[in-house]
């Protein structure tokens, strides 16, 4: 199903608050960012994205919206949706190696080492990722992000409060919501059958990368 160039401009809204805030903006924000006389116009610009196949939204919550895959790509022999078929790298096209895996759940061996190169549209991620990382988990689950999912990471050492990051804990990696406090860094899970993991004094951490998106194998 196709989409209007509006519709690519919310998606590309979407991508870019969560890459830079760690969650996707509300209805209203949508309206206001795009001056619609109403929450109603964005609810149906955020119904046809759905409807396309580009994003999911979760029944109660505010601001529950997943991104799922970039819409009207064709489907190719790695069986991931967003994978550019008969496509080479270049100005819209990134080749992405997949780098090991990341746990969501407690953190685990980063294990890399690239084992399958995937050709992706540019314009599903936002900033654009370096590499991928397989996940492991659910503690990721209320962020649309589940155990078998291929994520897209921007490789930096800085990041934000608010965001999700790819954080590295003692030579073990895991994808978490950073939270900076005056005195403390939390890692926290978004299930809650996980417990928020705190970074002690001393301890060996480092952020690797921020979150900017994710590939959904089909199943």
């Amino acid at each position: 199903m196709d989409i209007t160039e509006t519709q690519q401009a919310v998606l590309a809204l979407i991508a870019e608050r969560i890459a830079e805030e760690g969650m996707p903006p509300s209805q209203a924000e949508i309206a206001r960012a795009f001056g619609f006389s109403s929450v109603r116009a964005a609810q149906y610009h955020l119904e046809a994205l759905e409807a396309a196949g580009a994003i999911e939204r979760v029944p109660g919550r505010a601001r529950g919206i997943r991104i799922l895959r970039a819409p009207a790509l064709p489907q190719t022999a790695l069986d991931f949706p967003e994978a550019v078929a008969g496509a080479t790298a270049g100005d819209d096209v990134l080749e992405l190696p997949v780098l090991g895996q990341v746990a969501a759940g407690v953190p685990i061996g980063a294990d890399i080492g690239s084992d399958q190169m995937v050709l992706m549209d540019r314009a599903f991620f936002s900033p654009a990722p370096d590499y991928l990382l397989r996940v492991r988990g659910d503690s990721m689950r209320d962020e649309g992000i589940f155990d078998g999912d291929l994520i897209g990471v921007h490789r930096t050492a800085n990041a934000r409060s608010g965001q999700i990051v790819i954080a590295r804990i003692d030579d073990e990696i895991t994808v978490k919501l950073l939270k900076v406090g005056k005195d403390r860094i939390r890692l926290l899970p978004r299930n809650p059958d996980y417990a928020p993991i705190e970074v002690a004094p001393g301890q060996d951490f480092a952020i690797e990368g921020l979150y900017c998106g994710l590939v959904r194998p089909n199943r």
